[in-house]
């Protein structure tokens, strides 16, 4: 598996990584560097760190987020997981005691959860969240915060994602200017968003959860939350939040100087949380028929599900799977579970929102 490298040459970041070396280099970097020199204000940024299972990877990630020259900025990370390595415990535990980091240690694994957790204990008037498993360039912070204060219409940021496992897929040439305007069609944007090879800032239907950010008062004045109905590896977590903040009138703004670098790691994370049991399936399907049936009308609904069962069950482009008739069959019968499995939690929702850790937290 490849190591992704980082290091700083005059202030600006550089990838010494061979299969991002020349995309890197496209960017503006005197841009993201000159940020911190045009700010006059620093809006508190909260970075959260929702982590489960990550080892050394988790501890280089709170290095790169506490080498940031931004001003003022605290780091919150939820810990759900049931026990460290001891060398991973004692850096964590050293981190929060000089005050670098604030750490929360959890009894449950949930991701929307988590962010909910994190959000509550956070002061920022800019909250951040980043996943467990990245690399970060100096000037991440401010190229974030630097689009609220630009445009007072922008409720969230999207950042760009060097996602090793889709750069890998197009071997580095794909370059996008502007996405297709099918991308901010809610009944098929999911495959045609890409956050990844995009390269000029546009508004966008949503972020990609290892690289969002958002204005206080998404939570605060609209009370929004992510969805705890979400479960397993909570697939569209992300989405449905933004498409309940698209509500509110704010635009969710893609910035490709907000860049990081996904390292994807195979343990740890969602994948822990349930990718290694059969109801990964199910809550697969489970959690795209949530978001069509609370964000979707009847006609991008069916879009939506006819989509999702071409690409992920029959097999289809750009999904690619197998299209053995015994593996359709299993795909279809779980993409059937997953239906009836929504059906079951929109009707619980009539009595109980699904907001169960958020209630635990509360109580």
């Amino acid at each position: 598996m490849t190591t992704v490298g980082l290091s700083a040459i005059n202030n600006c970041f550089v990838f010494t990584d061979d299969t991002l070396i020349e995309l890197t280099q496209k960017l503006s970097y005197t841009d993201t560097c000159s940020i911190l020199l045009i700010m006059d204000h620093w809006p508190l940024i909260s970075v959260i760190i929702p982590t489960y299972c990550r080892e050394k990877i988790l501890i280089d990630s709170l290095t790169d987020i506490l080498k940031q020259d931004y001003p003022n900025f605290e780091v919150l990370v939820v810990d759900q997981t049931p026990k460290h390595e001891p060398e991973t415990q004692a850096d964590l535990a050293k981190l929060a005691a000089t005050g670098k980091i604030k750490l929360f240690h959890l009894d449950w694994a949930s991701l929307p959860g988590a962010r909910n957790y994190g959000v509550r204990r956070s002061s920022g008037e800019i909250i951040l969240f980043i996943d467990d498993d990245v690399q970060l360039p100096p000037g991440f912070l401010a190229a974030h915060g630097k689009n609220y204060l630009d445009n007072p219409e922008v409720g969230a940021v999207a950042g760009r994602v060097f996602d090793r496992m889709k750069l890998g897929d197009s071997g580095g040439e794909l370059a996008i200017e502007y996405l297709p305007p099918q991308a901010m069609d809610p009944g098929i944007a999911w495959y045609y968003i890409d956050l990844v090879h995009t390269i000029k800032p546009q508004q966008v239907l949503t972020a990609r959860g290892c690289n969002m950010s958002f204005r206080r008062e998404i939570f605060t004045k609209h009370k929004l939350r992510f969805d705890e109905r979400f479960r397993g590896s909570a697939v569209r977590e992300e989405s449905d939040f933004c498409l309940r903040l698209r509500q509110t009138g704010y635009k969710i703004w893609y910035d490709p100087e907000a860049y990081l670098v996904h390292l994807g790691e195979e343990t740890g994370g969602c994948h822990d949380i349930s990718m290694r049991s059969l109801q990964y399936q199910i809550t697969f399907y489970h959690n795209h028929f949530l978001l069509g049936l609370k964000n979707l009308t009847f006609t991008q609904a069916l879009r939506l599900y006819i989509r999702l069962f071409d690409c992920h069950v029959l097999g289809n482009p750009p999904c690619n799977k197998s299209g053995s008739p015994i593996k359709v069959v299993t795909r279809g019968m779980f993409y059937s579970l997953g239906f009836f499995k929504v059906l079951a939690t929109i009707i619980q929702s009539i009595w109980h929102d699904g907001q169960i850790y958020s209630r635990l937290d509360e109580s």
